[in-house]
């Protein structure tokens, strides 16, 4: 068998985290009194998305630590809404702001129906875990809470612990490592096509990027597709021997 081991991206791959996250802040507008600034639903989670996209790569570069992007998260946002004094809140007040979104996006945290018995099926015949640009211990709860971290094992490579962020080729190094296997034998499956299809093959893994949208995106050589997750077990025992 050409492949022993497959990685999983985590976000938008194994958990819906855009539900999610849509879910969470539009309760959460709603909740401050909010919601109504915005002309529509879709521009509130259009600028929450913007803000969030901004915050998190200074996160990913180490330019702010978690709770940091989460503050600054929080400022620019209200500071858009023209909100008196956003730009000035306290990390603490930032903070509170940021955790009754969290709350709401915690309750809607669920796993992609396709995920678990994707996990179960091939658990029995690969060593199984994660790459994920996260916080560890965030993505280990977050895994615990929707049911599939016994599915995954103890190989979860985040970030934050590693050092470097994908598509470095380091850190998916460092996961095959942790399996205890080549780059070659193993499979990374992952939604976002430059950080995880481009990122894995450039790193010598078999790439597969799982593109639910069905788009036309084209793909370069040796970078596989899925739409759904349910063909990834007979496209794996499908792959060539190197």
């Amino acid at each position: 068998m050409p492949i022993r081991g497959v990685l999983f991206d985590i976000d938008d791959t194994l958990f819906d985290y855009t539900h999610s996250e849509e879910a969470g802040i539009l309760a959460h507008l709603r909740d401050v009194g909010l919601l109504e600034r915005f002309p529509s639903p879709r521009a509130a989670l259009d600028l929450w998305r913007a803000v969030m996209e901004h915050s998190y790569a200074r996160y990913l570069a180490r330019e702010l630590t978690l709770r940091g992007q989460q503050c600054e998260r929080t400022r620019r946002f209200l500071a858009h809404l023209g909100q008196d004094g956003a730009e000035h809140l306290t990390d603490d007040q930032a903070t509170a702001w940021f955790a009754g979104y969290a709350a709401h996006r915690d309750a809607a945290w669920r796993a992609f129906p396709d995920a678990e018995p994707t996990l179960r099926r091939l658990a029995p015949h690969y060593r199984l875990g994660i790459v994920s640009n996260s916080d560890t211990d965030h993505q280990r709860r977050k895994l615990r809470a929707i049911g599939l971290l016994g599915h995954v094992g103890d190989v979860i490579v985040c970030s934050d612990q590693h050092g470097e962020a994908k598509p470095a080729p380091s850190i998916f190094h460092a996961a095959c490592i942790a399996l205890g296997l080549p780059p070659h034998e193993v499979a990374y499956v992952g939604d976002n096509y430059t950080v995880d299809a481009q990122g894995a093959h450039a790193a010598g893994l078999h790439a597969f990027w799982l593109d639910r949208a069905a788009t036309t995106t084209p793909v370069a050589e040796g970078i596989h597709v899925l739409h759904t997750l349910h063909p990834l077990a007979p496209a794996l025992a499908a792959l060539p021997a190197p």
